[in-house]
Protein backbone atom coordinates (compact mmCIF):
# COMPACT_ATOMS: atom_id res chain seq x y z
CA UNK A 1 0.00 0.00 0.00
CA UNK A 2 1.31 3.52 -0.83
CA UNK A 3 1.84 5.84 1.73
CA UNK A 4 0.86 8.90 0.21
CA UNK A 5 -2.37 11.11 1.56
CA UNK A 6 -6.25 10.12 0.90
CA UNK A 7 -9.14 12.28 -0.05
CA UNK A 8 -12.04 11.03 2.71
CA UNK A 9 -15.47 12.26 1.66
CA UNK A 10 -18.93 10.86 1.32
CA UNK A 11 -20.09 10.17 -2.18
CA UNK A 12 -22.11 13.43 -2.22
CA UNK A 13 -19.50 15.62 -0.52
CA UNK A 14 -18.51 17.25 -3.05
CA UNK A 15 -21.24 18.93 -5.92
CA UNK A 16 -23.86 16.10 -4.77
CA UNK A 17 -22.34 12.56 -6.49
CA UNK A 18 -19.11 11.24 -6.75
CA UNK A 19 -19.38 12.16 -10.38
CA UNK A 20 -18.53 15.58 -8.99
CA UNK A 21 -15.78 14.65 -6.93
CA UNK A 22 -13.93 12.67 -9.69
CA UNK A 23 -14.17 16.23 -12.04
CA UNK A 24 -13.01 17.92 -8.72
CA UNK A 25 -10.13 15.81 -8.65
CA UNK A 26 -9.49 16.23 -12.58
CA UNK A 27 -9.24 20.05 -12.05
CA UNK A 28 -5.54 21.22 -12.11
CA UNK A 29 -5.42 22.27 -9.01
CA UNK A 30 -5.24 18.46 -7.65
CA UNK A 31 -2.22 17.18 -9.63
CA UNK A 32 -0.18 14.85 -7.54
CA UNK A 33 -2.61 16.36 -4.62
CA UNK A 34 -4.39 12.77 -3.41
CA UNK A 35 -2.97 8.89 -4.39
CA UNK A 36 -6.20 7.49 -2.10
CA UNK A 37 -9.65 8.68 -1.70
CA UNK A 38 -11.85 6.85 1.07
CA UNK A 39 -15.26 7.06 0.27
CA UNK A 40 -17.49 6.56 3.16
CA UNK A 41 -20.40 3.71 2.82
CA UNK A 42 -23.67 5.74 1.72
CA UNK A 43 -21.57 5.00 -1.95
CA UNK A 44 -23.27 1.47 -0.91
CA UNK A 45 -27.28 0.61 -0.50
CA UNK A 46 -28.10 1.36 3.07
CA UNK A 47 -30.45 3.38 5.27
CA UNK A 48 -29.59 4.81 8.66
CA UNK A 49 -26.50 6.47 10.21
CA UNK A 50 -25.15 8.21 6.82
CA UNK A 51 -24.18 4.93 5.25
CA UNK A 52 -23.62 2.32 8.31
CA UNK A 53 -26.22 0.47 8.05
CA UNK A 54 -26.21 -1.56 5.20
CA UNK A 55 -28.75 -3.26 3.44
CA UNK A 56 -25.94 -4.60 0.72
CA UNK A 57 -22.89 -3.58 -0.83
CA UNK A 58 -24.68 -2.49 -4.45
CA UNK A 59 -23.83 0.75 -5.69
CA UNK A 60 -25.96 3.29 -4.63
CA UNK A 61 -27.53 4.03 -8.16
CA UNK A 62 -28.62 7.91 -6.44
CA UNK A 63 -24.80 8.65 -5.67
CA UNK A 64 -22.28 6.50 -7.41
CA UNK A 65 -21.80 4.14 -10.75
CA UNK A 66 -19.10 1.83 -11.70
CA UNK A 67 -18.46 4.48 -14.40
CA UNK A 68 -17.38 7.01 -11.39
CA UNK A 69 -15.49 4.21 -10.06
CA UNK A 70 -13.17 3.61 -12.86
CA UNK A 71 -12.48 7.09 -13.56
CA UNK A 72 -10.98 7.23 -10.23
CA UNK A 73 -8.82 4.41 -10.77
CA UNK A 74 -7.58 6.28 -13.92
CA UNK A 75 -6.47 9.06 -12.25
CA UNK A 76 -4.27 6.43 -10.15
CA UNK A 77 -6.06 6.67 -7.02
CA UNK A 78 -6.59 3.45 -5.09
CA UNK A 79 -9.85 3.49 -3.27
CA UNK A 80 -10.45 2.47 0.45
CA UNK A 81 -14.32 1.18 1.40
CA UNK A 82 -15.83 0.20 4.76
CA UNK A 83 -16.73 -3.40 5.59
CA UNK A 84 -19.40 -3.37 8.51
CA UNK A 85 -18.35 -6.32 10.30
CA UNK A 86 -20.65 -6.40 13.36
CA UNK A 87 -23.42 -5.77 11.74
CA UNK A 88 -26.07 -5.59 8.63
CA UNK A 89 -29.58 -3.73 8.04
CA UNK A 90 -33.16 -4.64 9.35
CA UNK A 91 -33.68 -4.12 5.48
CA UNK A 92 -31.14 -6.58 4.34
CA UNK A 93 -32.66 -9.67 2.03
CA UNK A 94 -31.39 -11.60 5.04
CA UNK A 95 -32.83 -9.63 7.76
CA UNK A 96 -36.24 -9.25 5.77
CA UNK A 97 -36.03 -13.33 5.22
CA UNK A 98 -36.72 -14.19 8.52
CA UNK A 99 -39.78 -11.61 9.01
CA UNK A 100 -41.26 -13.54 6.34
CA UNK A 101 -40.16 -16.96 6.96
CA UNK A 102 -39.46 -17.04 10.65
CA UNK A 103 -38.44 -20.28 11.35
CA UNK A 104 -37.90 -21.57 8.02
CA UNK A 105 -35.66 -18.95 6.93
CA UNK A 106 -32.14 -19.82 5.88
CA UNK A 107 -30.90 -17.04 8.07
CA UNK A 108 -32.85 -17.71 10.86
CA UNK A 109 -29.32 -18.00 12.52
CA UNK A 110 -27.65 -15.50 10.42
CA UNK A 111 -28.52 -13.00 13.37
CA UNK A 112 -27.99 -13.23 17.08
CA UNK A 113 -31.17 -14.29 18.71
CA UNK A 114 -30.88 -13.22 22.11
CA UNK A 115 -32.71 -15.82 24.04
CA UNK A 116 -30.48 -19.00 22.04
CA UNK A 117 -26.99 -16.83 22.87
CA UNK A 118 -28.41 -16.52 26.70
CA UNK A 119 -29.99 -20.15 27.36
CA UNK A 120 -29.24 -21.09 30.05
CA UNK A 121 -27.19 -17.48 31.85
CA UNK A 122 -30.11 -15.72 32.79
CA UNK A 123 -34.10 -15.43 33.42
CA UNK A 124 -36.95 -14.83 30.85
CA UNK A 125 -38.58 -11.60 31.66
CA UNK A 126 -42.04 -10.97 31.25
CA UNK A 127 -41.34 -8.70 28.09
CA UNK A 128 -39.99 -11.71 26.28
CA UNK A 129 -35.99 -11.57 26.40
CA UNK A 130 -33.50 -13.44 28.73
CA UNK A 131 -32.50 -10.94 31.50
CA UNK A 132 -28.19 -12.31 31.77
CA UNK A 133 -26.76 -12.94 35.16
CA UNK A 134 -25.39 -9.34 36.33
CA UNK A 135 -22.19 -11.01 36.68
CA UNK A 136 -22.33 -12.28 32.74
CA UNK A 137 -22.71 -8.14 32.00
CA UNK A 138 -20.68 -6.32 34.48
CA UNK A 139 -17.74 -5.94 32.20
CA UNK A 140 -19.51 -5.36 28.65
CA UNK A 141 -19.98 -2.24 27.09
CA UNK A 142 -22.90 -0.64 25.38
CA UNK A 143 -23.49 1.89 23.44
CA UNK A 144 -27.28 2.74 24.68
CA UNK A 145 -29.19 2.76 27.69
CA UNK A 146 -30.52 -1.19 28.35
CA UNK A 147 -29.79 -4.10 26.98
CA UNK A 148 -29.42 -4.21 23.36
CA UNK A 149 -31.95 -5.90 21.32
CA UNK A 150 -34.51 -5.20 19.21
CA UNK A 151 -38.05 -7.24 19.55
CA UNK A 152 -39.52 -8.32 16.34
CA UNK A 153 -42.24 -10.67 15.06
CA UNK A 154 -41.95 -13.68 13.14
CA UNK A 155 -45.08 -14.99 11.49
CA UNK A 156 -46.05 -17.39 13.85
CA UNK A 157 -46.97 -14.69 15.75
CA UNK A 158 -43.87 -15.36 18.15
CA UNK A 159 -41.90 -11.97 19.32
CA UNK A 160 -37.75 -12.42 18.97
CA UNK A 161 -35.43 -10.24 20.38
CA UNK A 162 -32.30 -9.51 18.68
CA UNK A 163 -28.84 -8.63 19.45
CA UNK A 164 -28.73 -4.73 18.37
CA UNK A 165 -25.73 -2.29 18.82
CA UNK A 166 -26.11 0.57 17.38
CA UNK A 167 -29.23 2.35 16.06
CA UNK A 168 -33.27 1.00 15.70
CA UNK A 169 -36.36 2.74 14.70
CA UNK A 170 -39.80 0.95 15.22
CA UNK A 171 -42.25 3.01 13.52
CA UNK A 172 -46.64 2.21 13.35
CA UNK A 173 -48.11 2.68 11.25
CA UNK A 174 -51.21 5.58 11.54
CA UNK A 175 -54.59 4.37 11.31
CA UNK A 176 -57.52 5.67 9.72
CA UNK A 177 -61.53 4.22 10.83
CA UNK A 178 -61.66 1.75 7.83
CA UNK A 179 -58.75 -0.40 9.57
CA UNK A 180 -60.09 -0.70 12.85
CA UNK A 181 -63.61 -1.49 11.18
CA UNK A 182 -61.77 -3.95 9.40
CA UNK A 183 -60.24 -5.57 12.57
CA UNK A 184 -62.99 -5.35 15.34
CA UNK A 185 -66.61 -4.86 15.75
CA UNK A 186 -66.83 -1.57 16.25
CA UNK A 187 -68.87 1.06 14.93
CA UNK A 188 -67.62 4.44 12.45
CA UNK A 189 -68.11 7.06 14.95
CA UNK A 190 -65.90 5.41 17.64
CA UNK A 191 -63.31 4.20 15.05
CA UNK A 192 -63.10 7.86 14.49
CA UNK A 193 -62.51 8.66 17.96
CA UNK A 194 -60.06 6.15 18.74
CA UNK A 195 -58.15 6.40 15.68
CA UNK A 196 -57.58 10.30 16.48
CA UNK A 197 -56.44 9.19 20.17
CA UNK A 198 -54.33 6.00 18.86
CA UNK A 199 -52.31 8.31 16.14
CA UNK A 200 -52.22 11.63 18.62
CA UNK A 201 -49.99 8.38 20.90
CA UNK A 202 -47.99 7.30 18.41
CA UNK A 203 -46.94 10.38 16.73
CA UNK A 204 -45.81 11.17 20.21
CA UNK A 205 -43.92 8.43 20.42
CA UNK A 206 -45.47 5.99 22.96
CA UNK A 207 -45.22 2.58 22.45
CA UNK A 208 -49.36 0.96 21.49
CA UNK A 209 -49.21 -0.59 24.85
CA UNK A 210 -48.83 2.80 26.40
CA UNK A 211 -51.63 4.80 24.70
CA UNK A 212 -54.47 5.75 26.66
CA UNK A 213 -57.99 3.30 26.10
CA UNK A 214 -59.74 5.28 28.60
CA UNK A 215 -63.13 4.61 27.57
CA UNK A 216 -62.05 2.51 24.91
CA UNK A 217 -60.72 -0.53 26.84
CA UNK A 218 -62.97 -3.15 25.00
CA UNK A 219 -60.69 -2.05 22.37
CA UNK A 220 -57.57 -1.95 23.66
CA UNK A 221 -56.12 -5.67 23.04
CA UNK A 222 -56.84 -6.36 19.28
CA UNK A 223 -55.71 -2.39 18.69
CA UNK A 224 -52.53 -3.27 20.26
CA UNK A 225 -52.17 -6.63 18.34
CA UNK A 226 -53.05 -4.78 15.12
CA UNK A 227 -50.36 -2.12 15.69
CA UNK A 228 -48.14 -4.58 16.11
CA UNK A 229 -48.86 -6.51 13.31
CA UNK A 230 -48.22 -3.00 11.26
CA UNK A 231 -44.46 -2.57 12.84
CA UNK A 232 -42.25 -1.54 10.42
CA UNK A 233 -38.14 -1.73 11.46
CA UNK A 234 -35.11 -0.06 10.83
CA UNK A 235 -31.63 -0.95 12.26
CA UNK A 236 -28.34 -2.54 12.64
CA UNK A 237 -28.28 -6.20 13.38
CA UNK A 238 -25.31 -8.01 14.67
CA UNK A 239 -24.33 -10.89 12.89
CA UNK A 240 -23.61 -14.70 13.99
CA UNK A 241 -20.62 -15.54 13.86
CA UNK A 242 -21.36 -18.46 14.32
CA UNK A 243 -23.06 -19.34 11.57
CA UNK A 244 -21.13 -20.20 8.71
CA UNK A 245 -23.81 -18.59 6.27
CA UNK A 246 -21.90 -15.03 7.62
CA UNK A 247 -18.91 -16.09 7.01
CA UNK A 248 -20.05 -16.72 3.29
CA UNK A 249 -21.18 -13.61 3.04
CA UNK A 250 -18.31 -12.08 4.09
CA UNK A 251 -16.26 -13.67 1.75
CA UNK A 252 -18.92 -12.62 -0.93
CA UNK A 253 -18.52 -9.14 -0.02
CA UNK A 254 -14.45 -8.71 0.16
CA UNK A 255 -15.18 -10.11 -3.49
CA UNK A 256 -17.18 -7.68 -4.26
CA UNK A 257 -15.44 -4.38 -2.75
CA UNK A 258 -12.16 -5.74 -4.27
CA UNK A 259 -14.23 -5.85 -7.50
CA UNK A 260 -14.98 -2.35 -7.61
CA UNK A 261 -11.13 -1.61 -7.31
CA UNK A 262 -11.07 -1.29 -3.55
CA UNK A 263 -7.16 -1.73 -2.33
CA UNK A 264 -7.56 -0.51 1.23
CA UNK A 265 -10.40 -1.77 3.31
CA UNK A 266 -11.73 -0.41 7.02
CA UNK A 267 -13.16 -2.63 9.16
CA UNK A 268 -16.23 -0.78 10.79
CA UNK A 269 -17.20 -2.12 14.65
CA UNK A 270 -14.42 -5.18 14.33
CA UNK A 271 -14.07 -5.12 17.95
CA UNK A 272 -18.05 -5.65 18.66
CA UNK A 273 -18.69 -8.55 16.46
CA UNK A 274 -16.91 -11.75 18.19
CA UNK A 275 -19.39 -12.46 21.54
CA UNK A 276 -20.03 -15.03 23.50
CA UNK A 277 -21.60 -15.69 27.15
CA UNK A 278 -19.13 -14.98 29.93
CA UNK A 279 -16.70 -12.59 27.83
CA UNK A 280 -16.52 -8.95 26.58
CA UNK A 281 -18.30 -7.93 23.70
CA UNK A 282 -15.50 -5.30 22.73
CA UNK A 283 -12.21 -6.73 21.92
CA UNK A 284 -12.40 -9.68 23.82
CA UNK A 285 -9.67 -11.66 24.14
CA UNK A 286 -8.60 -14.38 21.91
CA UNK A 287 -11.64 -14.29 20.10
CA UNK A 288 -11.02 -10.77 18.35
CA UNK A 289 -8.02 -11.94 17.28
CA UNK A 290 -8.94 -15.19 15.97
CA UNK A 291 -11.89 -13.29 13.90
CA UNK A 292 -9.83 -11.27 12.36
CA UNK A 293 -7.12 -13.57 11.11
CA UNK A 294 -9.82 -15.56 9.70
CA UNK A 295 -10.97 -12.82 8.06
CA UNK A 296 -7.66 -11.39 7.01
CA UNK A 297 -7.32 -14.92 5.33
CA UNK A 298 -10.76 -13.97 3.47
CA UNK A 299 -8.76 -10.15 2.43
CA UNK A 300 -5.69 -11.78 1.14
CA UNK A 301 -7.49 -14.38 -1.29
CA UNK A 302 -8.88 -10.77 -2.72
CA UNK A 303 -5.55 -8.65 -2.59
CA UNK A 304 -7.26 -6.39 0.14
CA UNK A 305 -5.13 -4.34 2.58
CA UNK A 306 -7.30 -4.11 6.14
CA UNK A 307 -7.71 -1.21 7.96
CA UNK A 308 -9.35 -2.21 11.58
CA UNK A 309 -10.86 0.80 13.24
CA UNK A 310 -11.27 0.96 17.08
CA UNK A 311 -11.58 3.43 19.74
CA UNK A 312 -10.22 3.19 22.84
CA UNK A 313 -7.92 4.79 25.70
CA UNK A 314 -4.46 5.12 25.15
CA UNK A 315 -3.98 3.37 28.56
CA UNK A 316 -5.53 0.02 27.31
CA UNK A 317 -2.72 -0.28 24.69
CA UNK A 318 -5.36 -1.55 22.14
CA UNK A 319 -3.73 0.41 19.51
CA UNK A 320 -0.22 -1.28 20.23
CA UNK A 321 -2.19 -4.82 20.08
CA UNK A 322 -3.90 -4.13 16.42
CA UNK A 323 0.28 -3.53 15.56
CA UNK A 324 1.74 -6.13 16.79
CA UNK A 325 -0.61 -8.73 15.30
CA UNK A 326 0.74 -7.03 11.75
CA UNK A 327 -2.04 -4.60 10.59
CA UNK A 328 -2.24 -0.79 10.07
CA UNK A 329 -4.31 1.42 12.94
CA UNK A 330 -5.58 4.39 12.98
CA UNK A 331 -3.72 7.49 14.96
CA UNK A 332 -6.86 8.62 17.11
CA UNK A 333 -4.87 10.06 19.12
CA UNK A 334 -3.38 13.11 16.72
CA UNK A 335 -6.48 15.25 16.52
CA UNK A 336 -6.41 15.52 20.11
CA UNK A 337 -2.56 16.04 20.76
CA UNK A 338 -2.12 18.61 17.43
CA UNK A 339 -5.10 20.90 19.16
CA UNK A 340 -3.30 20.44 22.54
CA UNK A 341 0.30 21.56 21.58
CA UNK A 342 -0.91 24.13 19.47
CA UNK A 343 -2.91 25.65 22.03
CA UNK A 344 -0.80 25.26 25.08
CA UNK A 345 2.21 26.50 22.77
CA UNK A 346 3.86 22.91 23.67
CA UNK A 347 5.10 19.90 21.93
CA UNK A 348 5.87 17.77 24.72
CA UNK A 349 3.25 14.85 24.75
CA UNK A 350 3.53 15.34 20.33
CA UNK A 351 6.59 14.36 20.47
CA UNK A 352 6.35 11.64 23.01
CA UNK A 353 4.02 9.92 20.46
CA UNK A 354 5.90 10.80 17.52
CA UNK A 355 8.59 9.41 19.18
CA UNK A 356 6.69 5.95 20.10
CA UNK A 357 5.40 5.65 16.26
CA UNK A 358 8.85 5.79 15.64
CA UNK A 359 11.01 3.66 17.50
CA UNK A 360 7.48 1.14 17.56
CA UNK A 361 7.51 1.41 13.87
CA UNK A 362 3.59 1.79 14.13
CA UNK A 363 2.19 1.92 11.09
CA UNK A 364 -1.18 4.44 11.20
CA UNK A 365 -3.82 6.07 9.10
CA UNK A 366 -3.52 9.55 10.56
CA UNK A 367 -6.20 12.05 10.27
CA UNK A 368 -7.35 15.76 11.83
CA UNK A 369 -11.09 15.33 11.17
CA UNK A 370 -12.75 12.78 9.93
CA UNK A 371 -17.14 11.92 9.89
CA UNK A 372 -17.23 11.02 13.48
CA UNK A 373 -15.99 13.97 16.09
CA UNK A 374 -12.76 14.74 17.36
CA UNK A 375 -11.54 12.05 19.92
CA UNK A 376 -11.43 12.56 23.15
CA UNK A 377 -12.01 9.13 25.05
CA UNK A 378 -8.78 8.05 23.14
CA UNK A 379 -6.58 11.16 24.97
CA UNK A 380 -6.77 9.04 28.36
CA UNK A 381 -3.98 8.03 29.89
CA UNK A 382 -1.96 10.01 26.92
CA UNK A 383 -2.27 12.92 28.76
CA UNK A 384 -3.80 14.26 32.19
CA UNK A 385 -8.01 13.98 32.34
CA UNK A 386 -8.37 17.99 33.29
CA UNK A 387 -6.35 18.61 30.58
CA UNK A 388 -8.92 16.98 28.34
CA UNK A 389 -11.47 17.96 29.57
CA UNK A 390 -9.80 21.98 29.35
CA UNK A 391 -9.88 20.73 25.31
CA UNK A 392 -13.22 19.97 25.33
CA UNK A 393 -14.28 23.08 27.27
CA UNK A 394 -12.51 25.06 23.95
CA UNK A 395 -13.54 23.61 21.49
CA UNK A 396 -17.26 23.73 22.96
CA UNK A 397 -16.68 27.08 23.49
CA UNK A 398 -16.16 27.53 19.70
CA UNK A 399 -19.11 26.08 19.03
CA UNK A 400 -18.74 22.92 19.04
CA UNK A 401 -21.00 19.73 20.46
CA UNK A 402 -19.66 17.16 23.21
CA UNK A 403 -20.83 13.63 22.42
CA UNK A 404 -21.53 11.63 25.18
CA UNK A 405 -22.07 7.74 25.94
CA UNK A 406 -25.67 7.08 27.47
CA UNK A 407 -26.12 10.55 28.15
CA UNK A 408 -23.65 10.89 30.77
CA UNK A 409 -21.88 14.08 31.18
CA UNK A 410 -18.56 12.37 32.53
CA UNK A 411 -18.01 10.15 30.24
CA UNK A 412 -16.56 11.61 27.11
CA UNK A 413 -16.63 10.34 23.96
CA UNK A 414 -15.82 12.73 21.17
CA UNK A 415 -16.29 16.21 20.49
CA UNK A 416 -18.37 17.01 17.59
CA UNK A 417 -16.71 20.11 15.25
CA UNK A 418 -15.27 20.91 11.80
CA UNK A 419 -11.48 21.00 12.55
CA UNK A 420 -11.13 25.00 11.48
CA UNK A 421 -13.56 25.72 14.20
CA UNK A 422 -11.96 23.60 17.14
CA UNK A 423 -9.04 25.71 15.88
CA UNK A 424 -10.95 29.07 16.30
CA UNK A 425 -11.21 29.27 12.78
CA UNK A 426 -7.87 30.35 12.56
CA UNK A 427 -5.59 29.84 9.08
CA UNK A 428 -2.12 29.69 10.56
CA UNK A 429 -3.52 27.09 13.42
CA UNK A 430 -5.12 24.70 10.49
CA UNK A 431 -1.96 25.16 8.36
CA UNK A 432 0.72 24.45 10.88
CA UNK A 433 -1.75 21.49 11.73
CA UNK A 434 -1.76 19.86 8.34
CA UNK A 435 1.90 20.40 8.43
CA UNK A 436 2.62 18.44 11.76
CA UNK A 437 0.36 15.79 10.06
CA UNK A 438 2.24 15.23 7.00
CA UNK A 439 5.24 14.87 8.87
CA UNK A 440 3.92 12.88 11.68
CA UNK A 441 4.55 8.98 10.43
CA UNK A 442 1.43 7.34 8.79
CA UNK A 443 -0.66 7.41 5.90
CA UNK A 444 -1.82 11.56 6.14
CA UNK A 445 -5.90 10.70 5.48
CA UNK A 446 -7.89 14.39 4.83
CA UNK A 447 -11.63 15.22 5.70
CA UNK A 448 -12.65 17.14 2.88
CA UNK A 449 -14.29 19.96 5.25
CA UNK A 450 -10.59 20.53 6.68
CA UNK A 451 -9.12 20.92 3.36
CA UNK A 452 -11.54 23.31 2.31
CA UNK A 453 -11.19 25.29 5.80
CA UNK A 454 -15.46 24.31 6.65
CA UNK A 455 -16.72 26.02 9.48
CA UNK A 456 -19.71 24.06 12.23
CA UNK A 457 -22.95 23.85 10.23
CA UNK A 458 -25.28 24.32 13.41
CA UNK A 459 -28.06 24.46 10.85
CA UNK A 460 -27.69 21.01 9.84
CA UNK A 461 -27.27 20.21 13.35
CA UNK A 462 -30.86 21.30 13.96
CA UNK A 463 -32.33 20.12 10.37
CA UNK A 464 -30.77 16.70 11.81
CA UNK A 465 -33.22 16.33 14.84
CA UNK A 466 -32.38 14.38 17.56
CA UNK A 467 -29.09 12.44 16.38
CA UNK A 468 -28.04 15.48 14.50
CA UNK A 469 -24.84 16.66 16.00
CA UNK A 470 -22.70 15.04 13.27
CA UNK A 471 -23.89 16.66 10.66
CA UNK A 472 -21.91 19.78 11.98
CA UNK A 473 -19.30 18.76 10.22
CA UNK A 474 -20.81 17.26 7.27
CA UNK A 475 -21.96 20.13 5.25
CA UNK A 476 -21.92 18.84 1.19
CA UNK A 477 -20.31 21.47 -0.58
CA UNK A 478 -21.73 22.55 -4.21
CA UNK A 479 -19.37 23.32 -7.14
CA UNK A 480 -20.19 27.15 -6.33
CA UNK A 481 -18.37 26.84 -2.57
CA UNK A 482 -15.67 24.67 -3.72
CA UNK A 483 -15.11 27.35 -6.59
CA UNK A 484 -14.89 29.71 -4.10
CA UNK A 485 -13.12 27.79 -1.52
CA UNK A 486 -10.15 27.06 -4.36
CA UNK A 487 -9.68 30.58 -4.32
CA UNK A 488 -8.60 30.74 -0.77
CA UNK A 489 -5.22 30.98 0.35
CA UNK A 490 -5.56 28.51 3.37
CA UNK A 491 -6.63 25.66 0.87
CA UNK A 492 -4.50 26.58 -1.87
CA UNK A 493 -1.66 26.45 0.56
CA UNK A 494 -2.34 23.10 2.04
CA UNK A 495 -2.90 21.53 -1.37
CA UNK A 496 0.51 22.97 -1.63
CA UNK A 497 1.63 20.57 1.34
CA UNK A 498 -0.03 17.85 0.13
CA UNK A 499 1.50 17.91 -2.81
CA UNK A 500 5.19 18.14 -1.56
CA UNK A 501 4.10 15.19 0.61
CA UNK A 502 2.95 12.80 -2.34
CA UNK A 503 6.10 13.77 -4.63
CA UNK A 504 8.92 13.73 -1.72
CA UNK A 505 10.45 9.96 -1.30
CA UNK A 506 11.72 11.09 1.36
CA UNK A 507 8.18 10.12 3.24
CA UNK A 508 8.36 6.76 2.13
CA UNK A 509 7.12 3.85 4.93
CA UNK A 510 10.80 2.86 5.69
CA UNK A 511 12.35 6.44 5.74
CA UNK A 512 14.00 7.40 8.46
CA UNK A 513 12.72 10.29 10.67
CA UNK A 514 14.53 12.65 13.39
CA UNK A 515 13.43 14.60 15.82
CA UNK A 516 14.24 17.47 17.81
CA UNK A 517 12.77 19.53 20.48
CA UNK A 518 15.35 22.48 21.40
CA UNK A 519 12.17 24.14 23.03
CA UNK A 520 8.74 23.18 24.54
CA UNK A 521 7.17 24.95 21.94
CA UNK A 522 9.59 24.34 19.17
CA UNK A 523 9.71 21.14 16.64
CA UNK A 524 12.05 20.40 14.69
CA UNK A 525 11.41 17.19 12.33
CA UNK A 526 13.34 15.74 9.43
CA UNK A 527 12.58 12.83 7.16
CA UNK A 528 15.01 11.49 4.74
CA UNK A 529 15.98 8.43 1.97
CA UNK A 530 19.20 8.06 0.03
CA UNK A 531 19.39 11.65 -0.82
CA UNK A 532 15.73 12.71 -0.61
CA UNK A 533 14.83 14.36 2.37
CA UNK A 534 12.16 16.81 4.24
CA UNK A 535 12.27 19.07 6.90
CA UNK A 536 9.77 20.62 8.72
CA UNK A 537 10.66 23.43 11.32
CA UNK A 538 7.44 24.55 13.52
CA UNK A 539 7.11 27.22 16.23
CA UNK A 540 3.97 26.51 18.27
CA UNK A 541 3.59 29.77 20.00
CA UNK A 542 3.40 32.05 17.08
CA UNK A 543 1.87 29.02 14.70
CA UNK A 544 5.02 30.07 12.11
CA UNK A 545 6.60 26.88 10.58
CA UNK A 546 8.95 26.75 6.98
CA UNK A 547 9.08 22.87 5.09
CA UNK A 548 12.02 22.83 2.79
CA UNK A 549 11.97 19.16 0.78
CA UNK A 550 13.40 17.71 -2.47
CA UNK A 551 10.59 16.79 -4.37
CA UNK A 552 10.75 14.95 -7.92
CA UNK A 553 9.49 18.04 -9.47
CA UNK A 554 12.92 19.91 -7.73
CA UNK A 555 13.04 21.93 -4.91
CA UNK A 556 9.92 22.88 -2.73
CA UNK A 557 10.03 25.35 0.24
CA UNK A 558 7.32 27.18 2.30
CA UNK A 559 6.90 29.75 4.70
CA UNK A 560 4.66 31.38 6.63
Amino acid sequence: MNNGAMLNAYPDSLDGTLSGAVQLLSRPEFKDVFRSFYVLPSIFNTDLDRGFSVISYALNRLLATQQDIDALRAQKLDLKLDFILNHLSVLSPQFQSILKEGDASPYRDFFIDWNKFWEGYGAMTEGGYIQPEASLLKDMFFRKPGLPILMVSLPDGKDVPYWNTFYQEVRYDLLDAQDLMSAMDIQYGEAQALKQRINDGLEAGQAPSAIDFSGFESYRKPCVELLRGRRKYLGQMDLNLQSERVWEYYDTVLGQLAAYGASIVRLDAFAYAPKRPGARNFLNEPDTWEVLERVRGLADKHGLTLLPEIHASYGEGNYAQVAEQGYMTYDFFLPGLLIDALENHNGDTLVRWIEELRTKKIRTVNMLGCHDGIPMLDLKGLIPEERIQRLIDLIVSRGGLIKNLHGQKNVYYQVNATYYSALGADDRKLLLARALQLFTPGKPQVWYLDLFAGENDLEAVQRGGAAGHKEINRTNLSSEQLDAALRRPVVQDQLALLRMRNTCPAFDFDAELTIEQPEKDKLLLTWSLGEAKAVLRADLSSYAFTVEADTVDGPFTYNI
